[in-house]
């Protein structure tokens, strides 16, 4: 007999991939903002990193930050898995732009709505 109800199961599964694929992101930006770097390195930890997601079940992704995260994950995988310190160099600025404009993405959802942005200044306090 099982412990868990199939909806807890999956509720884990879904926080696990979650976690794990901003894990991802985190360690991108943290392997291209550093200088010393190599193509190297950066690719053999780009590929245990996705050899570890691929190993989780894949779940479906409601949000657009969780979407546009995985999509770029993807082809930035796909575009650098043979690379050379030359183009590695010539990449790194676009890509640690594209990892800003998702991290302006998932924190756009921080912020309060209009509606609520200047409810203590319309307030009619008598």
């Amino acid at each position: 007999m099982s412990r868990y109800t199939p909806k807890q199961i999956e509720k884990y599964q879904r926080q696990k991939y979650i976690s794990f694929l901003e894990k991802i992101s985190k360690n991108l930006f943290r392997l291209l903002r550093d200088e010393n770097t190599t193509a190297i390195q950066f690719s053999s930890t780009f590929d245990t990193l996705m050899q570890k997601l691929g190993e989780l079940e894949s779940i479906r992704l409601d949000s657009e930050y969780l979407q546009e995260t995985k999509s770029y994950v993807d082809r930035l995988y796909l575009q650098t898995k043979e690379i050379t310190d030359k183009e590695f160099e010539d990449i790194r600025a676009a890509e640690m732009s594209n990892l800003n404009r998702l991290q302006k993405l998932k924190k756009r959802t921080s912020y309060k709505k209009d509606k609520h942005r200047h409810g203590e200044r319309d307030q009619d306090w008598g």
